[in-house]
């Protein structure tokens, strides 16, 4: 039997590798905060990219929005600086057999509503999200077998073959705890439910979020008396309000907005290296992109090197694959994606492709510079005679009819470490045939066999060598046309003061966060 305080040696290790490989810079924070002083009567604006899409389900994307507000904690929590998992909810955990996986609750703590947390209602709260309609991409039946209390402070995680990364998965927003009262007639309602430094106290449907804090937190005194998360989808004017003032916070700032808030007064610009690539998804089971020469034409039609001078404005590096060069799991060194027009339209001609309507793109309004990209591949494209419209969309409207394979190609981008710190959770979501999130609807038998394998292989190397196979598969099938590798780029006031950027977009509003009264 093997017991710590965090996931085995050998996995900690591989993944301070892996995010060191990748450049993530850790802990920035805004210069000249040490000599100011907390004002804890102040509140905060953040500026946040995306809007909650379904009621606060934690299975979705909507549990990311309450983890960032300081309301939705795990029993785990990934710490990027030191590239571990360490506790949160959770004092410690051991492995009791290759399956289980069992976890100490912290003592003490208690739910914002006044109840007590305990392992019944961590048990529960797990077995709500493993029993949803749409499953989690990092925790699902298909990794998680069961949830159980086993007395009064130690909740067993089972899985149905061994797996070395379950600590990992317990770091997932996804899992989040709420208390036994925010469960009720099929709803989720976090409102006074969580456990975090923040409490919800009121929403505008689509627009905003705001919070009080939390008196009586278990992770000590909180510094900001409130917040509101605004949802704000258009970049420009995230990058206008933090300019302004109008906002305290402001994630994901376009490129286009960079050199005037370099300028600004009282403006700190935060940037890390970041496991997310700008990807023209294509849709694998709709004609024509079901032949997989239409899709390498795409792919040899770009000019991503001009596409990264131009509209990334050099802030961002080619793509060669659906992971960055410079990760651990990419394998050997890929030459770089160089359009040849001339092959594109040779490709074009072997699978018999005829321009009988246009191919769509939907352009993600979250990220500003799409539209952009948009225009450069539409031009791209026409240089091989496939005709191209564009339409730009919000996420939350697009997605419905991207996961129903309704739609040809979408500009959009991936984190590939956001599920889960280990790209076990991207590569099966995403590309698996049983994928949750497989925007693609790519199935190939090989390609799943690999991430089966890669999933309960222990040896860290081995598991690197099955990710990087799976990737030349993705790359071989042209699944996807990768563009860019993006920065995280994050904007704040001077007068915030701690505020530690997450390169995964998971933590905005702790504790320590505060504000100067100047």
């Amino acid at each position: 039997m093997r017991s710590f305080l965090r996931p085995p040696a050998l996995i900690a290790a591989a993944l301070t590798l892996a995010l060191s490989g990748c450049g993530f810079s850790g802990t920035q924070t805004q210069a000249g905060q040490a000599a100011a002083t907390a004002d804890t009567n102040q509140r905060i604006v953040v500026d946040n990219f995306r809007a909650p899409v379904a009621n606060w389900a934690l299975e979705s994307d909507a549990a990311y929005i309450l983890s960032l507000s300081g309301c939705l904690e795990t029993l785990t929590s990934y710490d990027q600086a030191a590239g571990k998992v360490i506790p949160m909810l959770a004092t410690e955990w051991k492995q009791s057999s290759p399956v289980d996986w069992d976890f100490s609750i912290r003592q003490g703590v208690s739910f914002q509503d006044g109840t007590a947390l305990t392992a019944e209602s961590v048990a529960a709260a797990l077995n709500h999200v493993l029993d949803a309609k749409v499953p989690a991409r990092a925790f699902n039946r298909t990794m998680i077998s069961n949830v159980t209390a086993v007395d009064g402070q130690t909740v067993r995680v089972s899985t149905p073959a061994e797996n070395p990364l379950v600590p990992y998965r317990l770091a997932s927003v996804n899992t989040g705890i709420l208390a036994p009262a925010a469960y009720k007639d099929g709803a989720v309602d976090p409102f006074g439910h969580c456990t975090g430094p923040f409490t919800p106290v009121s929403e505008k449907a689509k627009q905003s979020l705001t919070l009080d804090r939390n008196e009586h937190y278990w992770g000590g005194d909180v510094q900001l008396a409130g917040a509101e998360v605004r949802f704000i989808t258009n970049g420009a004017t995230r990058a206008a309000q933090v300019q302004t003032g109008e906002a305290d916070i402001s994630l994901s700032i376009p490129v286009s907005s960079l050199s005037t808030l370099k300028s600004a007064p009282d403006v700190t610009v935060l940037g890390a290296d970041s496991p997310r690539t700008a990807t023209l998804y294509m849709n694998n089971g709709r004609a024509p992109l079901d032949n997989v020469d239409v899709r390498k034409a795409i792919r040899d039609s770009l000019d991503l090197d001009a596409l990264a001078a131009s509209v990334y404005e050099g802030a961002a590096l080619p793509a060669t694959g659906p992971f960055a060069p410079s990760e651990p799991w990419a394998g050997e060194k890929s030459e770089e994606q160089k359009q040849d027009l001339d092959e594109a339209r040779k490709l074009l001609a072997s699978a018999g492709y005829t321009a009988d309507r246009p191919l769509e793109i939907i352009a993600i309004v979250e990220r500003a510079e799409f539209a952009d990209v948009a225009a450069v591949i539409q031009e791209n494209l026409k240089n091989i005679g496939i005709p191209v419209t564009i339409q730009s969309k919000e996420y939350a409207a697009a997605e419905p009819d991207v996961l129903a394979g309704n739609y040809d190609m979408l500009l959009s981008q991936r984190n590939r470490l956001i599920d889960i710190a280990d790209p076990i959770g991207f590569l099966t979501a995403d590309y698996t045939c049983a994928g949750t999130y497989n925007l693609s609807h790519f199935c190939d038998p090989e390609y799943d066999r690999t991430i089966t394998e890669a999933a309960k292989t222990v040896d860290t190397g081995r598991r690197y060598e099955l990710y990087a196979k799976a990737g030349k598969i993705l790359k071989e099938q042209a699944v996807n046309a990768w563009l860019v590798n993006e920065q995280a780029t994050d904007a704040a006031r001077t007068n915030v003061l701690s505020y530690v950027q997450d390169p995964l977009s998971r933590y905005v509003l702790t504790a320590k966060t505060a504000k100067s009264g100047s």
